[in-house]
């Protein structure tokens, strides 16, 4: 008797347990679309066991489609990813991996599928659009959102949901690998052409996850994930301006912590940064996305702490709230063992869940495999590419109007340098370090030319070795030509595509701002022949190169400008594309002249007795050299040329909530049709704390027809002329602010005087 009721007890007790995990879809709240989303996911939340909880603040890696349930075991986590197969392939595991999450997991909680967006998806065969920092130097915001609406239609049939991307980090330290990520050196045009980036991604319901928050682009040394040193007033006014900005505007439901630490305090696991700040001052509603690895750095790397466990539980608490490299599988001991409160994994899972629901994840997760082969790398999609790269390219010195090449004076034209015949994408493109993809400098001129002009093409060096074998060969294919193109510059590749050799990128960054290798070397030797030469600069960042700005004929900048960068700067050189870009880091003059950022303090450039000094004659600051940048913020040449005829300030007397609104006409007094942009910079001539001697605030980029003359008009509203004043509060100081309206921050054309009252 005894053993029957111990099996009707353990039968009893069997059935309790299975109707406590089982689910009555008709009563439940989270499955009913129609619930607001708080109640769905507190209904939801009340169900999960602490171990489902803890796996929502995790990321799991896809794998292959047969591969689904020995990765998964029916088990759903906060996000996955995938970033090596093509985008077919991808498309149809994302549909059977969802499917899998709702109805091989108890819950039927679907996945954030996330992946690498900057410069296009990475996943093989989709759309490669010009780098982040090629963004930014197009100044057009509209551009850059109709690119990231293309690459968002790509993961949208995919069925991605989430993009690691833009990198809101601001270009200051040169030396730094990842200068290609950013949109540039100035926080104002990080803000507006991230906003427009997010802006495109999201209008497919993806959430962008701006990062890397915060103040990460500035490391000591230059060294990728190093300290960067400031204090809170450079916190404020620089490194959070572009992130308050893009949350203001966009609305992001993602943000990406950072590995590194700011004036001392590791960020991802300070609840200062990434709760008070974050959320109570910047108003972010989303999920806190860790960067691959930041919260066991912690221990590892920061030694904040003693154990995993201790980093893991840091991280929580400060508002991390997902890791993606594993650390925090550990916390269900913790929580088992009260060594954390549960109110912080309940607030975590709360806020993935959220972005769940919003994506609208619980109720159709997929994207549409069927549709992939039409809309990944359409025609229409490789000509925005196309587009972008066009406007982003950088024209800094056209001596006697060499450019555009008149194709009837050459007979033939000497291709040299490591980077004419490779096409150059940079980090975090899915392509690899010896790619085929794109179309190189040496074929979009073999496009252009067709048979009219003879191509005689050496490499001459590669782009990174002491090896001056190959510049023999070169300069025999310049003296058998009537002029050269030489293309010079950097490599870089994505960290997950086995890069070699490179001198750009994430992880790979550089003691010296000199050109790498012998291509100086290479230069020289070409310019001992005597013959014209026209230097094509693709790069990931600005190098210092005065030598090239004294000697070249001509010097065309590309940033890493995608799969048709061969063809625009082909185009260019022709005349078949006007250049428009304008320069979004400053060229420093040499390494020890870095930083050279535009939007200084006067005190830390232009004392009143400087006398610059040179290696004939050695003065003061510097000694041998100029303090100012080689070529400056804002700085691009057209073929055409734009007169500034006239600057009109609506209201010269204002208050801290007007607007300052001028209108200023630019006439295109050449003979080809251009785009300008039109800067707006403020000075603030007396202010409580020292200010820069200038600041962009509002730009315009704007077609001119040859002949015409157009009125752009430009807003500022006054409480962007604040400060932090000693106390650290934000106010608008009383008094003379000057508006500088120009082409470049080192070429004003008007400047105009406000009061604000």
């Amino acid at each position: 008797m005894k053993k029957i009721f111990t099996l009707i007890t353990l039968s009893l007790t069997i059935c309790s347990s299975y109707a406590a995990n089982s689910i009555d879809k008709d009563t439940l709240v989270y499955k009913n679309k129609n619930a607001p989303v708080a109640a769905r996911v507190e209904d939801l939340l009340k169900r999960m066991t602490l171990k489902e909880k803890v796996e929502q603040l995790e990321n799991r890696a896809a794998g292959k489609t047969d591969e689904i349930d020995r990765i998964f075991k029916g088990e759903s986590f906060g996000c996955t990813h995938e970033m090596s197969m093509n985008a077919q392939d991808c498309a149809s595991m994302y549909q059977q991996l969802q499917t899998y999450m709702l109805q091989k997991t108890r819950l039927g909680i679907p996945l954030i599928t996330a992946v690498e967006g900057i410069e296009g998806i990475l996943q093989n065969n989709c759309t490669i659009f010009p780098h982040e920092l090629a963004q930014g130097s197009t100044f057009n915001p509209e551009l850059i959102k109709r690119m990231t609406t293309a690459a968002g239609e790509e993961a949208h049939v995919i069925g991605i949901h989430q993009i690691l991307s833009p990198v809101l980090d601001i270009a200051r330290e040169l030396r730094w690998g990842r200068v290609e990520e950013t949109f540039g050196e100035d926080p104002y045009l990080i803000s507006q052409m991230g906003t427009a980036f997010i802006n495109g991604y999201q209008s497919f319901n993806i959430t962008c996850t701006p990062k890397h928050f915060v103040a990460h682009g500035s490391p000591s040394g230059g060294l990728n994930c190093a300290n960067v040193s400031g204090g809170e007033r450079d916190m404020r006014s620089l490194y959070l301006y572009p992130f308050k900005k893009v949350i203001a505007n966009a609305n992001p439901l993602a943000v990406m912590s950072c590995y590194s630490s700011y004036d001392g305090v590791a960020v991802s696991g300070s609840a200062y940064y990434m709760t008070d700040i974050l959320r109570g001052e910047l108003d972010f509603k989303g999920y806190v996305y860790s960067d691959w690895g930041s919260v066991e750095r912690l221990q590892t790397f920061h030694h904040a702490v003693n154990t995993r466990e201790e980093a893991a539980i840091r991280s929580l608490e400060a508002g991390v709230d997902l890791d993606v490299d594993g650390a925090y599988e550990t916390l269900e001991k913790s929580a088992e063992s009260g060594r954390i409160d549960m109110k912080y994994i309940d607030q975590a899972v709360r806020r993935i869940l959220t972005v769940k629901f919003q994506l609208g994840l619980f109720d159709n997760p997929y994207g549409d495999p069927n549709k992939v082969a039409k809309v990944v790398r359409s025609e229409k999609h490789i000509a925005i590419a196309k587009e972008v790269a066009d406007e982003s390219a950088i024209l800094l010195k056209n001596e006697n109007n060499i450019l555009p090449l008149n194709l009837s004076k050459y007979k033939s034209i000497a291709v040299i340098g490591p980077n004419a015949d490779q096409a150059v994408f940079g980090d975090y493109s899915w392509t690899g370090r010896d790619t085929k993809e794109g179309t190189t400098l040496l074929q979009g001129l073999r496009e252009v030319t067709g048979n009219r002009v003879k191509l005689n093409y050496a490499q001459g060096c590669d782009w990174w070795s002491r090896d001056k074998s190959g510049i023999s060969e070169a300069i025999k294919a310049v003296e058998a030509s009537d002029i050269a193109i030489v293309a010079i510059g950097t490599r870089s590749t994505f960290l997950g595509r086995n890069p070699l050799n490179s001198t750009a990128g994430e992880g790979f960054d550089l003691s010296s701002l000199e050109l790498p290798g012998v291509q100086a070397d290479l230069l020289k030797a070409i310019k001992a022949t005597g013959k014209p030469f026209i230097v094509v600069f693709i790069s990931g960042k600005p190098l210092a190169m005065p030598w090239v700005k004294e000697n070249a004929n001509a010097v065309l900048v590309q940033w890493y400008g995608g799969e048709k960068q061969g063809r625009t700067l082909a185009d260019i050189l022709i005349g078949a594309v006007n250049p428009s870009g304008k320069l979004n880091v400053s060229f420093p003059r040499s390494t020890g002249n870095s930083p050279s950022y535009y939007n200084h303090f006067a005190t830390d450039r232009n004392e009143p007795f400087d006398s610059p000094g040179s290696t004939e004659h050695p003065k003061g600051h510097y000694i041998f050299d100029h303090p100012d940048a080689l070529w400056d913020f804002g700085y691009g040449l057209s073929y055409t040329t734009f007169k500034y005829t006239g600057c009109k300030v609506i209201d010269s007397v204002l208050t801290a909530k007007d607007t300052i609104k001028l209108d200023v006409n630019v006439q295109n007094a050449g003979n080809m049709d251009g785009k300008e942009v039109v800067q707006l910079y403020v000075h603030d001539r007396v202010s409580s704390v020292a200010t820069p001697v200038q600041q962009l605030k509002a730009f315009k980029k704007e077609l001119i027809r040859k002949g015409q003359t157009v009125k752009i008009h430009l807003e500022i509203p006054v409480s962007e002329l604040g400060v932090y004043n000693e106390k650290m509060m934000y106010v608008v100081e009383p008094g003379a602010f000057e508006l500088q309206v120009g082409s470049a921050a080192d070429q004003i054309n008007f400047t105009k005087v406000i009061t604000i009252k």
